[in-house]
């Protein structure tokens, strides 16, 4: 059986461990976007943590774990909606706050590369697995105050307009462009019978 990726949790409530591995993901977050998924090596994050290799291995055993985690813990920047029972002001916040968290540069290329490794990575492959879960669970627990609770195809046409403008055609997701993508997915949903008029 293969083991899921999983990095070793710290001691709960230990802040000195906590402390550290802050550290270290603040110093990963800015040398990331500088010398790119190969250039962060183990031995150049170590040195500019200041913490061994080993401190490394025991939290992140390998690099998809690492980005995994820059990706999932990027900085707060204040966006992330609250849960609510309008379906499209829901749906709304949450891809402003995806086009906020993936224009930090550290989880755009952490992301990026994720993405990139996972048809020869089992890690990686691992990793965009459970992102993949992690961010549907989340929006479907923001819905629980309206009843809604979507399906994973239905999420995946939410997000993946605002990713494909993003990523393939290299553009910018305006607050319109997601008015539109928002509207678009409403009517979908309506005529699915996923949920009654929101609006």
């Amino acid at each position: 059986m293969k083991q899921p990726l999983h990095r070793r949790q710290p001691t709960p409530g230990n802040p000195r461990v906590q402390r550290t591995r802050n550290r270290v993901l603040a110093v990963a977050r800015e040398l990331l976007p500088q010398v790119g998924p190969a250039g962060l090596t183990y031995a150049l994050l170590a040195e500019r943590a200041d913490v061994t290799r080993q401190t490394l291995y025991r939290h992140w055993p390998t690099r998809a774990a690492l980005l995994f985690d820059l990706v999932l813990e990027g900085p707060d920047l204040g966006t992330y909606p609250e849960p609510g029972s309008d379906v499209g002001a829901v749906a709304t916040a949450w891809l402003k706050s995806l086009r906020a968290g993936v224009s930090v540069p550290a989880v755009r290329t952490a992301a990026l590369a994720v993405t990139a490794q996972a048809d020869h990575d089992p890690d990686s492959a691992r990793a965009l697995v459970r992102i993949g879960e992690d961010r549907y669970a989340g929006f479907n627990r923001l819905l629980e105050p309206s009843g809604v609770q979507i399906s994973e195809d239905e999420f995946t046409l939410l997000y993946g307009p605002v990713l494909a403008r993003l990523f393939l055609d290299r553009g910018q997701v305006t607050d319109a462009f997601i008015d539109a993508v928002v509207a678009q997915w409403l009517t979908m949903l309506q005529r699915t019978g996923a949920t009654q008029d929101s609006q």
